[in-house]
């Protein structure tokens, strides 16, 4: 029997009840004169002024340990900019002591605003007092005005900035969000000595493995850190180099949710799954995987009131997956890619990903930061107010990150690949009645997938199936004409988020034909033709 009698079809139930965003975004650049390139820096704001430190004045790193986070790549400058007036100024870290001045030219710092202060803590580099590569274990407190102003006026910096020392700050690669007066430093490690790819023992690596939860007493003078019990988790919170966003959940109380983030053992691949935090405690939302911006990247939170709906809304960056030419493409090396998507958490907490019908003007958006413009209606955890946002208005600016010039340009890095880009991009808020953002009939087919093996057969096979949510799933086999020939149910405690095996035996009864076999998830359904011999 000809063998390319074997056809695949796909039937799509999913999507049904996912209300399409009725909104998107647009990038306009702007240009500010003698603005440099910058990626994986810390930053805030005051009154439309923003407030840049730290982060890597060249682009990816490279994976040599003499040559990868060299010295001559730190910020080592203060920089305020005013997106509005296009003005931008500069002061040197140099006048700051020096274990102040080496922290501030760090990348991947972790902070946080709480009163007219910017924490910042950890982050990676090398400091000249050390001799090595470290990432530095002090919390340092910015008067985020003071600062500001004495960098435009060129005043001295040094009544602005108070440091300690504390281990426990030693993350790099994390966040660090706050919910009330708590301080929550979700995932990250602690990397000390020079970085290779090779394992080679030029590096320790640990990662926190952690929410580590604290808060700060500072009286403008002092400061220090009260230290509540952290929340551990080897499997699951194994995380650095990740999105995390505030969030307005269902019943209208905040929280955070940490998105994807690198990398999940044993295969050293990106999260595709995301963790909830509330000031409870925290928990794995098994029920969805984010298949798109993995990498840390620029990121807009939005919650819209009318309908107890929050997004996230996600901008290039690096991931395992992307669309080309309307099909989901898988590539392990996680690319750098152009992508713009964004998950939504509907009334019900359900969580879906949706594309944007317009890309990145290019290969960047890694190490980026969104920077909110001034009077946007927002939360108290800067989640902003979508309902209250008018149409085609600006919202804020993504300033920065890496520029590369091919998807995948790791392993033949010598420098010149990729740069820190100096762009920054105005962001429009677009309102549209009619979304084409989301087509649940074409994406959804990367959630769920089957093959079976072998085909033909006399009856015995396996099927592999790939689920991408938790989901009981129904067999059914029929004729050509639909007559039912067997049922089977496959509970989802029996099942795993990735590849499932299952096997199959029909009746011994069952004649030499073609069949059709139907399996059903909660969302979707797909059908397969089987040769019986």
């Amino acid at each position: 029997m000809n063998r390319f009698y074997f056809l695949f079809i796909l039937l799509f139930l999913a999507g049904a009840s996912f209300a399409q965003p009725n909104f998107h975004f647009e990038l306009e650049p702007i240009e500010i004169d003698q603005l440099g390139g910058l990626q994986s820096y810390a930053f805030t704001q005051h009154e439309g002024k923003w407030l840049i430190i730290g982060g890597r004045l060249d682009g990816l790193h490279r994976r040599q340990p003499w040559a990868t986070f060299d010295e001559a790549g730190n910020n080592t400058n203060l920089i305020v900019v005013d997106p509005v007036s296009k003005q931008k100024w500069e002061a040197s870290t140099d006048q700051l002591p020096a274990v102040i001045a080496q922290q501030l030219s760090s990348t991947n710092l972790q902070y946080e605003e709480q009163g007219a202060y910017l924490y910042l803590l950890g982050g990676y580099g090398f400091s000249n007092l050390a001799g090595d590569h470290i990432t530095y274990p002090n919390l340092t407190a910015v008067d985020i005005e003071g600062t500001i102003q004495a960098i435009i006026n060129g005043q001295d910096l040094n009544p602005f900035f108070r440091q300690i020392t504390d281990q426990k700050m030693a993350v790099t690669g994390g966040v660090l969000l706050r919910m009330d007066d708590i301080f929550y430093l979700i995932g990250g490690q602690r990397f000390d000595g020079a970085y290779n790819p090779m394992d080679h023992p030029t590096f320790t690596q640990t990662y926190t493995e952690a929410v580590r939860r604290f808060t700060i007493n500072d009286d403008g003078q002092n400061i220090s850190i009260n230290h509540l019990p952290e929340w551990n988790d080897p499997e699951n919170l194994h995380r650095r180099d990740l999105n995390v966003l505030p969030q307005i959940l269902p019943d209208g109380t905040e929280g955070i949710t940490a998105f994807s983030g690198v990398f999940k053992e044993p295969n050293d691949l990106p999260f595709l799954d995301c963790v909830n935090i509330t000031e409870a405690g925290y928990a794995v939302q098994d029920d969805f995987l984010q298949y798109f911006n993995h990498y840390h990247c620029a990121h807009i939170p939005l919650f819209s009131e009318s309908d107890n709906a929050m997004h996230s809304v996600f901008f290039g960056g690096m991931a395992q997956y992307f669309m080309q030419n309307g099909v989901l493409m898988q590539d392990d090396n996680v690319p750098f890619v152009k992508t713009i998507a964004g998950v939504s958490r509907l009334a019900d907490g359900s969580m879906a990903e949706y594309l944007f019908p317009n890309e990145m003007p290019g290969l960047l958006g890694s190490g980026a930061e969104f920077i909110v413009a001034d009077d946007i209606p927002a939360f108290a955890n800067d989640v902003i107010k979508m309902d209250d946002l008018p149409d085609n208005s600006i919202i804020g600016y993504i300033y920065g990150g890496i520029n590369s010039s091919a998807e995948n340009i790791f392993w033949i890095n010598d420098g010149t690949q990729s740069t820190a880009s100096s762009q920054i991009y105005q962001v429009r808020f677009m309102r549209e009645e009619t979304s084409s953002l989301y087509d649940p009939a074409n994406y959804q087919s990367g959630k769920m997938a089957a093959s079976i093996h072998p085909n033909p057969n006399t009856g015995t096979f396996q099927i592999t199936l790939h689920l991408g949510y938790k989901s009981p799933i129904n067999l059914q086999a029929t004729d050509l004409a639909g007559k039912p020939l067997y049922e089977a149910v496959y509970p989802s405690g029996n099942l795993i988020l990735g590849n499932n095996l299952l096997e199959v035996k029909l009746p011994d009864s069952l004649a030499a034909q073609v069949i059709v076999i139907k399996l059903e998830s909660k969302r979707e359904q797909l059908s397969k033709k089987v040769i019986i011999e």
